[in-house]
This record gives structure tokens, sequence and C-alpha cells, in this order.
């Protein structure tokens, strides 16, 4: 069973930092902020098939400098014949052959055939990437804690799925904060007029997501107090993410973008 959405924050965060992460939110969740951004990929597209399968790609290979993880999606869209949803339901055999030379860091072409196996596989039965993070997780949830675990071991369910793969998709059951996971699912699940995000999914609410903790959003966290525990994994997540509810209930994900922007103009 998840674990409570526990934090030993105060009751408030100064008055300081609610106006300085305001601000930032404002700065960044804008239309410029995606074209620099691996979010410029699923952008590329309006069919929520090839919004959800290129938004999931690019979250899960979002490590290192933003610009090669931009060009290796480019890369995988080109693979897809531009059409990602189109070629994962109507692919052969004979079409995964180009993708034997694909990589990316640890991310390699065992990874990638596994991921349109699953996919194809998925989308032969459903019609929304979305119905996979709700088998785990019930509407009244605090936290998408259970969605994480029980995407995790839908995933590595199927009979050829190789081992080596499982380290690409995080879960809360082995203590990872799931940075990536949780990226994705910002970009899908919140909404606002701002556009950035894209709000294709409606079941998960927004004010359930959990803050990504990447490093620039770790290092500036911990600056301003809204972390405590020393190490970074699930439970930091957790603690970031009750610390930015005091601030917005409903939406506390929004200061991703500000946490983040501060950490990459060198705040800290």
């Amino acid at each position: 069973m998840p674990a409570p959405a526990t934090s030993p924050v105060t009751a408030a965060v100064p008055g300081y930092i609610a106006e300085l992460l305001d601000r930032k939110y404002e700065q960044y969740n804008r239309p410029d902020f995606i074209p620099h951004d691996p979010i410029s990929i699923p952008h590329r597209f309006s069919l929520k098939q090839d919004i959800e399968i290129m938004g999931f790609w690019a979250s899960i290979l979002a490590w290192g400098q933003r610009k090669t993880i931009i060009n290796k999606c480019l890369e995988l869209v080109e693979l897809m014949d531009g059409a990602p949803y189109d070629f994962i339901r109507n692919h052969q055999d004979s079409d995964l052959k180009r993708f034997l030379h694909f990589k990316h860091r640890t991310f390699n072409a065992t990874d990638t055939l596994y991921f349109l196996y699953f996919f194809q596989d998925f989308y032969r039965q459903h019609d929304s990437l979305e119905e996979a993070f709700l088998r785990g997780m019930q509407s009244d949830d605090q936290t998408v804690e259970g969605a994480l675990r029980g995407f995790h071991d839908l995933f590595c369910s199927l009979d050829n799925f190789p081992d080596r793969t499982r380290k690409h998709i995080a879960t809360p059951a082995r203590k990872s904060s799931c940075k990536r996971l949780n990226m994705f699912l910002r970009w899908m699940v919140r909404q606002d007029n701002r556009r950035v995000d894209f709000g294709i999914w409606t079941r998960i609410r927004p004010g359930q997501l959990v803050c990504p903790c990447d490093v620039h959003v770790d290092r500036v966290a911990r600056h301003l107090g809204l972390i405590t525990r020393p190490q970074t994994d699930w439970q930091t997540a957790i603690e970031l993410t009750a610390s930015l509810r005091l601030l917005d209930p409903q939406d506390p994900v929004k200061y991703d973008f500000a946490l983040f922007g501060l950490g990459i103009e060198g705040y800290v």
C-alpha cells in the first residue's frame, strides 16, 4: 500500500518565498518556455495518442543536455515515420530493424523495441495511456503514488519483458523520486490557459500530482527550506509536494516551473 503523504514542513511557507515562487511561475509557465524543453516534442502533435507516446518517451529520455534529449526524440519521431501512433498500431516486424542502432545514454535498442511492443499491446486494447496509470489508483488518493506503482507493474508484465529495461521505469516501491514519470504526469494532467502543459487527462486531478525532483528543483527547494530530508527519494518528492500544497492545494506542481527556472538561472 502507498505510504501516507506526510511531511515535516511547517504549517506555512514564508511570504517572501511564496511571492518569489508565484513570480517565477508566471515568468516560466508561458509558451516561450516550450521550444528549448523536451516538452516541445509532444507539442509537435495534435492527436492525443501521439502526444501521449512522444510525451512519455521524451520524459523517459530526459537526462543530459536538453538539446541532446530533443534531438534524440526527433530521431525517434523520424524512425516512426513522423506518426508515432499510426506506426505503433500498424508496423510490421520488418519495420523494427531501423531501431537497432537507437541509443541514448543507457537506453538502447533492447529498451526501444520493448517500448514499441508495450505501446502496441496496450493501444490495441485501450484508447489512452491514462488508463495504464489509473489501474493502481483510487479517485480519492492524495497523490499518484498508486498510479506509479501500478503503471510500473503493468509495463513490466509482458512475457518478453527484458529485465534491463526495468531501470528506465521508476516506482515508489524502489524508493525512487520518479522524477521523469512525475514530469510526464504533469504534462498530461495540469490544465491552465498557458498551454505549456497539455491537460488532456481528466481522471487524475492536478492536486494529486507529485513534483518532479530534478537536480535544479531539488537544489533550489532545499535552499528555500521546502525540503528537509537529507536524501532525494520518494519521500523527498512527497515532502516537497506537501510544502507546495500549502501554497496551492489544487495545483501544487505548478511551482515546478518556478523551482526549475530558478535553478537554471543559477539562483543557488
